[in-house]
């Protein structure tokens, strides 16, 4: 049965997220919510944990997650990065981005892109999340918590808690997320010289960033 956690959004407790983190610590998988969303997130380095996810989620190993960083130092050690792509992070983060860049040797295989060895990295803007991400110390490997078959992530932690929670080991409640999925861009080209490409617009704005 999942732990539930009602967090506030602009001053969360520290004590329960805490024990949100020992639940990440101890292998668990957690419902909690992002500047886009809700995500289900686990330890990086946690095969079994990932292995979960991707049961809940009913997606396969060919599906893409994400790293929540919290802050670019970190996001650094999981992404070869150069001036530029690191000019145009600084830009954007925090918020609500999805970047594809070059992963290093830190990535587990498993999780990253299999022909591409590309990572998508976050640097969420969301106070409970960030608060949680400096408590468990490392990044998190996140996918936005849409339900098999559906195709609008959910939205209300006590739909969720009704839906996952034989599934899941917590739920951080801190209310409703924008509902608006991030923007996503792929760093990549920007290694050769190229510009970056636009794979989605969302929630983040492209002219912020002179795009």
């Amino acid at each position: 049965m999942a732990q539930y956690f009602e967090i506030y959004a602009d001053n969360p407790q520290p004590r329960l997220l805490k024990q949100a983190a020992a639940l990440l610590s101890g292998g668990g998988i957690l419902a909690v919510p992002t500047d886009s969303s809700y995500a289900l997130v686990c330890r990086l380095d946690d095969r079994d944990a990932v292995d979960r996810i991707r049961r809940v989620r009913q997606i396969n190993d060919k599906h893409h997650l994400t790293l929540l960083c919290r802050d670019l130092s970190e996001l650094a050690s999981y992404a070869h990065v150069d001036n530029r792509q690191y000019r145009l992070l600084k830009l954007a983060t925090p918020g609500p981005y999805t970047f594809l860049l070059d992963a290093t040797k830190e990535v587990p295989r498993r999780v990253s892109h299999p022909q591409r060895k590309t990572i998508g990295l976050r640097v969420p803007d969301r106070k409970g999340l960030q608060m949680l991400l400096e408590l468990h110390g490392t990044p998190l490997l996140a996918t936005t918590l849409i339900p098999a078959g559906e195709t609008e992530p959910l939205n209300d932690p006590q739909e969720i808690r009704e839906r996952y929670e034989k599934q899941i080991d917590g739920i951080i409640d801190a209310g409703a997320c924008p509902l608006e999925p991030t923007t996503v861009l792929d760093l990549t080209p920007m290694s050769t010289g190229d510009d970056p490409v636009v794979v989605r617009e969302g929630r983040g704005s492209l002219q912020a960033l002179g795009l």
